[in-house]
């Protein structure tokens, strides 16, 4: 009997021994590196396809690179905390703090449509990956981000690097890798379809479904639809203060979601930050007023084709 205990025993410790090893190794290594390829990508630019380019990186850019900044100067990601200490990078066109000089226009579409960055390594999912964005779109935002915008104006502020948390690195070891490289052309959304144009937006363009989704780490980028409570809120985020908050459901959920809205009070909630009951709503969410009131209402018609899930969330 004794015997037999020291042999439990010793598997027991055996087994704790390289589990602490493995343990070690993912927190003191760097996230993996990929080899993926550049895709073919020439830009075409002209003053309203910039202009279109800046709406979309007002979405999706601004929230994380410039909060508190006319320009694109970077921040720290404070609602976040699960991944680690985030730093959004200086993505000004200033030659050396400035991570868009540092980058080709081929490289800059590999690292927003894959997350991989110009040396290979693989950004986690505190940066939006854009897989769905139709090709037009994507020619936009690059032509944006290489123009002469003031947001873009070279600014010498310099972001610390980022310090994953243990569970980034090891969602990262076993889960979390590289999207792949469109393998078609992505053509832009028939705006006369609007609960497919309203997909479009949510999802493809102003990528709501993270936040409002139950979990950051299962989502399905190259599914949405995929994604564990898909729009049905209580993924965990901070607000400025430090505090815990959850985001809310927004399926059609007359109970717990947003089913007793009105389709002008959710425009408002979204391009102006109004709630339903005339009061602002709290970081993290922002006012997307550069989306289009057509877009918004495009959203407003998807939400109501998706299922509704009952998810009380807060008090």
């Amino acid at each position: 009997m004794k015997k037999t205990l020291r042999i439990i025993g010793f598997l027991i410790l055996l087994v704790v021994i390289i589990a602490g090893t493995i343990a070690a190794k993912i927190n003191f290594s760097p996230i993996a590196s990929y080899d993926t390829p550049l895709p073919e990508f020439t830009l075409k630019s002209d003053s309203s396809t910039v202009l279109r380019g800046k709406a979309i990186a007002l979405t999706l850019c601004k929230g994380c690179h410039g909060p508190e900044s006319d320009q694109l100067t970077g921040s720290e990601m404070v609602d976040i905390p699960m991944f680690g200490k985030i730093y959004a990078a200086n993505i000004t066109n200033h030659p050396e703090n400035g991570k868009l000089a540092q980058y080709s226009d081929q490289e800059l579409v590999r690292l927003l449509r894959t997350g991989v960055k110009k040396d290979g390594q693989y950004i986690p999912p505190y940066m939006a990956k854009l897989p769905l964005l139709s090709d037009n779109d994507m020619n936009a935002l690059i032509s944006f981000l290489r123009s002469d915008d003031p947001m873009l104006a070279a600014s010498g502020i310099k972001q610390p690097a980022c310090k994953p948390s243990f569970l980034t690195k090891f969602l990262c070891t076993v889960a979390m890798k590289p999207l792949p490289l469109p393998d078609k052309v992505i053509p832009d959304p028939d705006k006369s379809d609007k609960i497919a144009f309203g997909e479009y937006v949510a999802d493809g363009l102003a990528s709501c479904y993270p936040c409002h989704s139950a979990d950051f780490k299962t989502m399905d980028d190259l599914v949405p639809t995929n994604s564990v409570g898909y729009y049905g809120g209580g993924n965990v985020m901070m607000n400025k203060k430090g505090e815990t908050v959850l985001t809310p459901n927004i399926t059609m959920d007359e109970e717990t979601g947003i089913g007793t809205w009105t389709e002008d009070e959710f425009v408002a909630a979204v391009r102006f930050g109004t709630g339903k009951d005339g009061n602002n709503l709290a970081y993290p969410m922002l006012p997307h007023n550069h989306l289009s009131d057509e877009e918004v209402r495009a959203i407003w018609s998807y939400l109501q084709s998706i299922p509704k899930i009952s998810n009380k969330v807060g008090s």
